[in-house]
C-alpha cells in the first residue's frame, strides 16, 4: 500500500494541516481503503487493525490530527503546531548547523528550548543533534547533548547512514543504543562504511521487524544509486552469513562483471533475456512481492540488462553490455495490462540516477544514441509514485522518451541533458 509523506513548505500554516485533517476525518467517515491505510500507518492506538475495526471507530477529529501530523514527520499535533510556530528560528537553526556556528545553535536552543526536540527540517534528518549527526558536525552535538538533548539513538542511526562514524561511536559512548532496524539505515543509503561498523560492534543483523533478509531486501530496492557502495554492502552481507545466489541477477547486483560473461557463455541469450519483477526483486531475499516497494525511475520489470545497468546506474556493466552487443532499441515485454513496451532510451530520461546518481550529464543517452537508439519509438508505461502528498499511478500512453519525460509529474526524477539531446535530435 502507498505511504503519504508531506514536508513543511518555507512559509507553513497552521490552516492547511486542519483541513487536511478534516479531509481525513470525511475519509474515514466513508469507509475509504486508503484512509484506513493512513490511519494504520500512523496512529499507534489501530497499527494492524482490521478495516471493520476502524470502520467501527471510534476516529475523532483529534484522531486525524495525530495521523497528520505523523505523515508531516511530528510526533503529535501540539508538536505540528510547535514546529509551525517556530518555523523562522529552525531555519535559521537548520544554516547555523550546516555551517557549523555553535554559538548561533547555542542561542537559538537557549531561547526556544522545545526546538531540542522537534525535527528542524524533517522527521528523517530529524531534531537539532540527529540534524547535526547526518552533516558530522560532532561539537555541535556534543552542545544539543549538553543542552539535554535525547535523540542519541536516533542520531546514531543518521551517523551510520550517512557514514558519520566519528559522530557515531560518540553518540554510543553518550547512550545511543544499538536497535534493530539501524541495519537498514546504511542500507538504505548504500553507505558501506556504516555497515561495517555496525558488523564491528556486533549489530544484529537479521533481528529487523521486517524480517530476517530485511538488509538484503534494502540494498536491492533502494532509491540510492552508489554502484560501489551497493556491492561493497552486498560482500560484506555475503560474508557475514547471507547466502546470494550465483545467478546472472545476483551477479548484475553485485557489479561481478567476471560472473556475468560466465554466465553469457553458458547462456548466449542472456543479453536478450528479459526480467521480471521478482527475478530482480527476489521474495527469498526478502524483498516485497507487491511490484512497488522497490524504487526505481522508468519501470525496470520486464525489462533486459541494458535497462538495469541505466536505472542502477551500473557503468562499467552498461559499457560491457554495449560492447557485448545488446539490442539499444529492445523492447521491455508488455504486460497483460498493456503497459510496458520501453526501450533503455526510457529508463535513461527518467531515473533514480538523475536524483542520486552519475548521470547527470546524460552519458548514457548519448551513448545510446551514439549506438543507435531510436528515439522516435513509442510505449505506453504506468509508474507508482509513493512517499509523496498524493500517492498515485502515473500513466502515460503512445508517448516517446522525449515526452514520458515531458509529462512525467516529479521533475527531479527527469534528466535534463537527456531531454535536450532529444530535443535537438529531433531538430
Amino acid at each position: 500500500m502507498p505511504t503519504v509523506s508531506r514536508g513543511l513548505p518555507k512559509q507553513p500554516h497552521l490552516d492547511i494541516p486542519k483541513r487536511e485533517a478534516r479531509e481525513l476525518l470525511t475519509l474515514w467517515r466513508a469507509a475509504e481503503p486508503l484512509a484506513f491505510h493512513r490511519i494504520r500507518n500512523r496512529h499507534p492506538q489501530f497499527a494492524g487493525a482490521g478495516d471493520g475495526a476502524l470502520r467501527s471507530g471510534p476516529f475523532k477529529l483529534a484522531d486525524a490530527q495525530l495521523v497528520i501530523a505523523r505523515e508531516y514527520g511530528l510526533p503529535s499535533w501540539p508538536a505540528l503546531k510547535r514546529r509551525i510556530e517556530a518555523n523562522a528560528w529552525s531555519r535559521e537553526l537548520a544554516q547555523a548547523i550546516r555551517a557549523g556556528d555553535r554559538d548561533t545553535v547555542r542561542r537559538i536552543l537557549t531561547l526556544n528550548p522545545d526546538l531540542l526536540h522537534l525535527p528542524v527540517i524533517s522527521a528523517n534528518w530529524g531534531p537539532p543533534m540527529s540534524h547535526a549527526a547526518n552533516l558530522g558536525q560532532l561539537a555541535i552535538i556534543q552542545d544539543c547533548a549538553a543542552l539535554g538533548a535525547r535523540d542519541h539513538t536516533h542520531a546514531f542511526g543518521r551517523a551510520l547512514l550517512q557514514g558519520q562514524l566519528e559522530c557515531a561511536r560518540w553518540l554510543l559512548t553518550a547512550g545511543a543504543k544499538i536497535t534493530p532496524e539501524e541495519v537498514k539505515g546504511p542500507c538504505e543509503c548504500l553507505n558501506a562504511a556504516g555497515l561495517q561498523l555496525l558488523v564491528e560492534l556486533g549489530a544484529p543483523l537479521r533481528a529487523s521487524s521486517s524480517g530476517p533478509l530485511a538488509p538484503v531486501a534494502t540494498v536491492l530496492g533502494t532509491y540510492a544509486r552508489n554502484p560501489a557502495g551497493k556491492h561493497a554492502c552486498l560482500d560484506i552481507l555475503a560474508r557475514n552469513g547471507f547466502d546470494l545466489p550465483d545467478t546472472p541477477i545476483m551477479a548484475f547486483h553485485r557489479g561481478q562483471l567476471d560472473r556475468l560473461k560466465a554466465h553469457l557463455a553458458r547462456d548466449p541469450g542472456l543479453l536478450n533475456r528479459r526480467f521480471a519483477y521478482r527475478e530482480i526483486y527476489p521474495t527469498d531475499l526478502g524483498c516485497p512481492d507487491d511490484g512497488l516497494s522497490a524504487l526505481c525511475g522508468t519501470p525496470v520489470a520486464g525489462g533486459t540488462l541494458l535497462h538495469l545497468a541505466i536505472d542502477f546506474d551500473e557503468q562499467e556493466i552498461f559499457d560491457w553490455l554495449l560492447a557485448a552487443g545488446a539490442d539499444v532499441n529492445a523492447r521491455a515485454d508488455v504486460a497483460r495490462d498493456g503497459f510496458g513496451g520501453h526501450t533503455p532510451l526510457f529508463n535513461a530520461i527518467v531515473s533514480c540516477p538523475t536524483i542520486s546518481g552519475l548521470q547527470q550529464d546524460g552519458a548514457m543517452t548519448r551513448a545510446l544514441l551514439a549506438r543507435g537508439a531510436d528515439p522516435t519509438l513509442r510505449a505506453t508505461l504506468r509508474k507508482f509514485l509513493d512517499w509523496i502528498e498524493n500517492p498515485r499511478w502515473h500513466e502515460a500512453r503512445d508517448v516517446t522518451p522525449r515526452e514520458w519525460a515531458g509529462g512525467f509529474p516529479e521533475r527531479n526524477w527527469v534528466n535534463a541533458a537527456s531531454v535536450r539531446m532529444l530535443g535537438a535530435k529531433a531538430n
